[in-house]
């Protein structure tokens, strides 16, 4: 809840307005229970136990990578649903990767988490506490936010967007807007709705194939809004947030990692402020897909930057605790379902 509906919530409970702000700070701290609110009348948290609930991620595993720093979580929600987060230590700070949703319905053929279909959307309130429950474990502050985990941002818009107003919140977290990413596989309507926020995020979109042929097979989303349509919206996005746009390009062998894509692609980026971000593909058994040799990404890259493109490979984190998204909690639930029968 934001300040001022917990004013409102205050008022039906009979209680002064003013305590608002305290309880904003409390539950944003990352608290547990109503009850470590040392300074709020036990009349109060008495109520507040009655009628409410702290939308807690609990920690259900937790992988911590030998080769570098990243440590990923597989979490437990109120309802015995299960995500996953994904913490990164850069030199600029720490970033954590958060999910959105529970599965995912956008089905995308390289991606584990939308396997099971989607299960349900989080609330903004789920979002935040899997930032609070990483700070707590590690003893940090996060600087950085990626929404970028289990499911699609703009498939929960309501809720992504309040997410996004409470975690900006001087008086919570305070993380800045500009130091947080929202990955889109390309929902054009959820775009469009996020240019009319005029927020400084960085819009991340999913493009992954530079024509309607190779994304048709691989994104079953790009059957409703094709790549012109997508990229047009992206260049009105940019004309109202003048922010640069992220372009994510998952490189799958055989797919869309040839001289003809690289010169296609570069050809309909022309006029958009942007950077590519080539991510070797990650091998999920139900796909079959593979990721290029080395050599062959290098030559991919170069070939976007020959025609002026900004381009980045993604970085491999915690590739030794099990690297795609989704995959965690799949090995978790089937674990449990093993446990069951």
């Amino acid at each position: 809840m934001s300040t001022d509906e917990l004013s409102a919530l205050l008022e039906d409970f009979g209680e002064p307005k003013y305590r608002a702000k305290q309880l904003f700070k409390w539950l944003q701290s990352g608290i547990d229970t109503f009850d470590e609110m040392t300074n709020i009348p036990k009349s109060l948290r008495d109520k507040l136990n009655d009628r409410c609930y702290i939308a807690n991620a609990k920690i259900v595993k937790r992988f911590a990578s030998q080769i570098d720093e990243t440590v990923k979580y597989v979490f437990k929600l109120y309802d015995g649903e299960y995500i996953e987060s994904v913490l990164m230590r850069y030199e600029h700070g720490y970033t954590l990767c958060i999910s959105t949703q529970i599965g995912c319905r956008m089905g995308c053929k390289f991606c584990a988490s939308g396997l099971g279909g989607l299960i349900r959307s989080l609330t903004a309130s789920e979002m935040l506490s899997q930032i609070m429950t990483a700070q707590k474990d590690n003893g940090i502050r996060i600087s950085n936010v990626v929404m970028m985990g289990m499911g699609e941002p703009l498939d929960n818009f309501r809720n992504c967007s309040k997410f996004l107003k409470l975690v900006s919140d001087e008086n919570g977290l305070n993380i800045g807007l500009r130091h947080i990413s929202l990955s889109t596989s390309g929902v054009v309507s959820g775009i469009k709705k996020l240019a009319l926020l005029n927020m400084p995020i960085t819009l991340s979109v999913s493009l992954h194939a530079p024509n309607d042929e190779i994304r048709n097979t691989i994104m079953p989303v790009n059957k409703k809004w094709n790549v012109e349509e997508l990229l047009g919206v992206c260049r009105e996005y940019q004309k109202v947030t003048t922010r640069r746009i992220s372009f994510e390009y998952a490189l799958i062998s055989g797919v869309n990692d040839t001289k003809a894509c690289a010169d296609e692609l570069s050809r309909k980026l022309k006029g958009i402020m942007c950077h590519v971000n080539l991510i070797p593909a990650n091998p999920v058994k139900e796909n079959g897909f593979k990721k290029p040799d080395r050599k062959n990404i290098e030559k991919f890259k170069s070939m976007l930057e020959e025609k002026g493109i900004t381009v980045t490979v993604r970085r491999t984190l915690g590739a030794d605790i099990d690297a795609s998204c989704g995959q965690l909690r799949k090995r978790v639930r089937e674990e449990e379902d093993a446990d069951i029968q």
